[in-house]
Parts: C-alpha cells; structure tokens; sequence
C-alpha cells in the first residue's frame, strides 16, 4: 500500500519542521492532492494515523484538499477539466497529439498547524512529497 510510505514521508517531513520550529506538538496537516495522484484519502488517513504514533504529530488531523486535473492542448490553448478517468482529447479542436497534464497529479504539504515554538503556529511549504527516503 503506497499510502504508507506516503504517510510515513509526510510525517518525516513535518517532524523535521516541526523540530526546527521548536514545536511541542504538531495539530494539524494539510496535504494537497491530484485527483491523478493515485491516493485513496481514506487510506492515506488510516495510514497518517499509524504513522503518527509516537511522534510530535500523534493526533494531528489530516486534512487534504483535492486538486482537480486539468489538461491544455498545444494545439489550439484550450484549458479543461480532465475528469477521473482522464479525458485526454482536447474539447476544443478534438486533437489528443499535444496534450499536457497541468494539474492533477499533485502530492505536497500545504500547510502544517503546531504548537509551543518560536516558529508561526502554521508554516506553509510547496514542498512535494517523496516517497523515497
């Protein structure tokens, strides 16, 4: 289940933060997260749960925010919403050689709500999430 290692970078991530703010305790995590991601919310929350025993952020709520996925033709501009499963060929000019995903497939912290340090009480970071140690 990828969810894990994602919960358990996440919770690395903010930890580290987290610690160099001087915070006692971390009370809530806002995630951003495509709609192409490939994240199972629910899964991602059992997982950040778990994850979170333990540490600085043990009941920390998890809050994500869904980014829709959007996609633009090269061909003639045209800006849509790609919809899950992704419609790739273009409304605009029904073309599909040159098209890019512009939103959708993001995994990042938005912001991170602690408290009992020097740092502000919510840090903000664009920050993506590796999987990867």
């Amino acid at each position: 289940m990828h969810e894990m290692s994602i919960a358990m970078a996440v919770v690395g991530q903010v930890e580290e933060a987290a610690g160099a703010g001087g915070a006692s305790a971390v009370t809530a995590v806002r995630l951003e997260v495509g709609e192409l991601a490939g994240v199972v919310p629910d899964a991602l929350a059992f997982c950040f749960e778990l994850a979170c025993a333990g540490t600085v952020l043990e009941g920390a709520r998890l809050v994500t925010e869904t980014v829709a996925a959007r996609a633009r033709c090269g061909s003639c501009g045209h800006v849509w919403p790609t919809g899950m499963p992704p419609e790739l060929c273009c409304p605009g000019c029904a073309r599909a050689t040159d098209v890019e995903l512009v939103a959708g497939r993001e995994l990042r912290i938005r912001t991170v709500d602690w408290e009992d340090g020097p740092a502000p009480r919510a840090a903000r970071t664009s920050e993506p999430i590796s999987e990867e140690g």
